[in-house]
């Protein structure tokens, strides 16, 4: 049962991605029913079938109500009680750190939990643990573009400005986003921007719903975006399209970064990249022939080993062509994880401390220090960034605390990952789902879910948002906020963690004070009051900042600044044996790794399992009908998946989904190489071949 609710209409948010669309709950039979709320801003009232469906995952069928203990005489996770459960935790982690010291125990977070609970999963880390390893899965998801904003304007917000101005610019190149099934809801401001008569120009390998909107559909092939890139910026100044006097006036660098786009020749990016000259040249034109344009990147050309500087190289297009720091125009992340934004910005990230203070500036490490009571040079330095830590398990960090995440299927060579998981001295587990990394700890923590507990995050425009609690939790589930409360206590901390997410909130905006994320003017109250508050704002009586770098960027002189960058090859191009490009993403009717996702039946019965999906051509040398199976084989592992046969992706390229586990899990395949800067590994393009799957006593497998 889902306990006793609570009575009244709660106005809510979707639990899922970073749009973080507006809802109301209501109470309906044993449970609660998601009705429209028109009023919010961001979604006017209209959800995708995941957030319609999300009260499916309150459900005692679904979800974990009570711990799990995993029994010596057994191996198997059994019942426990909540005592027994959190003393097990708090002697794994503390008898670690006792034998092998404080960096042996490492913390791994989610992009999904709220901005209370990072913060306070960072301050234990660093305070109750006293190690430096702990990273979260936002680094499989824009940590790149990050790097770039901050390289180029001094500050990371997924988006500079509200959604709402994309429908009112005039043009909109949209590169490795596929928002019809990624984020539904937004794809209106894409309608309503060509219904204003703006151009869409779309980059993606596959012809998407989303490509299939566009005035424009360039198909690079994976790998390539960063060449796209420098030779539009090459045909923009050999047409004579810079804005000479924003570039004088607004930034530095120019030189350099014109010099190496103009290395970048217009027939050598379409040799590397597929796309005509033709195209390039059309794409220039509708992108500057608009009195306003904006650029706007997603995973695409992010999940790359050179994902920051491909998004530099489309910051440097808009810089050139004074499309940055005015109205209507600018460069803009559309984050995935539904607190991708806030769940970086306070502390559970390997190198940062809350208010998105750097962790080895002095000066950040003195003001937090402050705010928790303790001295500055007790803190850890930076860390070990998400893969890198995960690779570690078994080795330097032999026990892990993991709140809202599944590695098992969401980290690149995934096979890997579960092996050092394995290996572990000490697994625990907070999550919602026995997911399948939850399946391997040694104690599975239940807690509370979106519905049954406040707290805020910060959506994809800077917009912190109040989710509130609208059902009681089960009697046999806590809130992350109170199991981190009670290891504290049990590991000699009696203060400092509240469980109240309110209590919580309050020393975070001390703690994020005179930060590049200052929340110190955000409350509660606030929030409740004005359909969210844009970061920063540092006053109780400043407005919220829904529009960046207006006046300035966020660098010491005010400029923002061009980074020269150059064309290179994949972290693993294809070759005899591998000849086909793998890239990954998302379906509309599953999320993520698909922990919650996969156990609603109405989002299953639409999406029900991986496939593969591969062009007529590819599958005609292989001999594969559509439905066949096929086997996808990387240097990393083998993974077995339906076809699914289209025009709609390029001969050369196929495409898996990553929301299983199992033998048609994508990322058994996926590499990890790492971008040097942002240290995000190369999920959109790894080397594959193709192999026929034929029955016992067929025909021996065929090369692709």
């Amino acid at each position: 049962m889902l306990g006793d609710m609570l009575t009244a209409t709660t106005a809510t948010h979707c639990p899922y991605c970073a749009l973080q669309c507006g809802m109301n709950l209501r109470p309906a039979g044993d449970g609660v029913e998601v009705v429209e709320r028109t009023d919010f801003p961001v979604n006017r009232g209209a959800l995708c079938g995941k957030g319609r469906t999300a009260p499916a995952v309150l459900s005692s069928r679904v979800r974990l109500e009570g711990p799990l203990v995993r029994r010596p005489a057994t191996g198997r996770l059994e019942p426990a009680t909540w005592e027994e459960a959190l003393r097990a935790v708090a002697d794994g982690l503390r008898g670690t750190r006792e034998r092998h010291g404080a960096d042996a125990v490492g913390v791994f977070g989610g992009g999904g939990l709220t901005n209370e609970k990072a913060y306070t999963l960072g301050k234990f880390a660093r305070l109750v643990l006293g190690t430096s390893q702990i990273d979260y899965n936002g680094r499989f998801c824009m940590s790149s573009a990050a790097a770039a904003h901050q390289r180029a304007f001094g500050l990371d917000r997924g988006l500079p400005f509200p959604l709402e101005d994309i429908p009112r610019t005039g043009c909109v190149i949209l590169v490795g986003s596929n928002l019809a099934e990624t984020m539904p809801p937004a794809l209106r401001y894409l309608t309503e921007l060509k219904e204003n008569g703006g151009k869409l120009i779309v980059v993606d390998p596959r012809r998407t719903r989303t490509a299939e909107q566009a005035d424009l559909h360039l198909a690079p092939r994976p790998g390539t975006d960063l060449a796209l890139a420098l030779g539009l910026l090459h045909l923009v100044v050999a047409e004579g399209r810079t804005d000479e006097e924003f570039v004088e006036r607004r930034t530095t660098g120019w030189a350099g970064a014109r010099a190496a786009a103009m290395s970048h020749w217009p027939a050598q990016v379409e040799r590397i990249t597929g796309v005509p000259v033709p195209q390039l040249r059309e794409a220039v034109a509708m992108f500057c022939d608009a009195p306003e344009s904006m650029v706007l990147t997603a995973r695409g050309p992010e999940q790359q080993s050179k994902g920051t500087d491909t998004v530099g190289a489309w910051i440097n297009l808009c810089l050139a062509t004074g499309r940055a720091g005015r109205p209507l125009s600018g460069y803009g992340c559309l984050t995935g994880q539904g607190n991708g934004q806030g769940g970086r910005e306070h502390g559970q990230k390997a190198d940062q401390l809350p208010g998105y203070r750097k962790l080895d500036d002095p000066a950040a490490r003195a003001h937090v220090a402050g705010v928790w009571g303790v001295d500055p040079d007790t803190l850890p330095g930076p860390g070990r960034s998400a893969y890198e830590l995960l690779d570690a398990l078994g080795t330097d960090v032999r026990a892990l605390l993991l709140m809202g995440s599944n590695p098992v299927v969401s980290a690149p060579r995934a096979a890997h990952v579960q092996e050092r998981i394995e290996s572990l001295d000490f697994l625990a587990v907070a999550d919602v789902v026995l997911s399948e990394t939850a399946a391997l700890a040694d104690v599975v923590l239940p807690v509370t879910q979106w519905a049954e507990e406040t707290g805020t995050l910060t959506n994809l425009e800077g917009r912190v948002l109040l989710r509130r609690r609208a059902v009681d939790p089960p009697e046999g589930v806590r809130t992350d906020l109170e199991v981190m409360h009670a290891l504290a206590g049990l590991l000699g901390w009696e203060k400092g963690f509240p469980s109240d997410p309110e209590e919580v909130f309050e020393e975070l905006r001390r703690a994020s004070a005179g930060g590049p994320a200052d929340y110190a003017g955000i409350s509660y109250r606030r929030i409740a009051e004005e359909d969210g508050v844009f970061w920063p704002c540092p006053e109780p009586d400043h407005p919220g900042t829904p529009r960046l770098f207006l006046e300035r960027f966020a660098t010491p002189d005010g400029r923002a600044r061009f980074v020269p960058v150059t064309h290179r090859a994949a972290g693993e191009e294809t070759d005899d044996a591998y000849p086909v490009v793998l890239t990954t993403g998302r379906v509309v009717s599953q999320y993520q790794s698909g922990a919650q996702t996969r156990r609603v039946d109405e989002l299953n019965a639409a999406a029900p399992g991986p496939f593969v999906e591969l062009h007529p051509r590819l599958a005609g040398r292989l001999g594969v009908a559509e439905g066949e199976p096929v086997a996808v084989v990387s240097r990393r592992g083998r993974a077995v998946a339906p076809a699914r046969i289209t025009t709609g992706i390029r001969p050369d390229t196929v495409f898996m989904p990553f929301h299983w586990a199992g033998e048609g899990r994508a990322n058994t395949l996926t590499n990890p190489a790492l971008d040097p800067t942002s240290r995000m590994p190369e999920f959109k393009v790894c080397a594959v071949r193709l192999e026929a799957v034929r029955p016992a006593g067929g025909e021996d497998a065929a090369d692709g």
